[in-house]
């Protein structure tokens, strides 16, 4: 399997999870949703430390988003989570922390 192919696969769960936004309106569903998303992709292929970078994706967005809104950088209509953010949004970008170092170890492998 060629490297651009197993980077586009280790980056479906994403593109899944990005294409399900606009169509799953309540965000408690859609976090349910991610959740067993991320779990059936962890269960299909977990690696070395997938774990560790996934929880601290989880808590580095939390933290950045946090100061993004409070100095009006960005806003959002959907802020279920301390008042300022989707309560999805930590759990997308904690996968796709995983999906990136994933991928950099594909490019670096020869």
């Amino acid at each position: 399997m060629t490297k651009t192919i197993r980077i586009l696969l280790n980056a479906v769960p994403v593109l899944v999870m990005i294409g399900l936004i606009p169509v799953v309106r309540n965000d408690y569903n859609l976090a349910f949703i991610y959740a067993l998303i991320i779990a059936m992709a962890f269960f299909v292929k977990r690696e070395k430390s997938d774990l560790y970078v996934f929880i601290f994706g989880f808590f580095a967005m939390i933290v950045s988003e946090y100061l993004f809104v409070n100095a009006g950088v960005e806003t959002f209509n959907r802020d279920n989570l301390f008042g300022i953010m989707p309560l999805w949004l930590p759990l997308l970008w904690a996968y796709g922390f995983v999906a990136i170092k994933r991928g950099i170890e594909i490019i670096g492998r020869r």
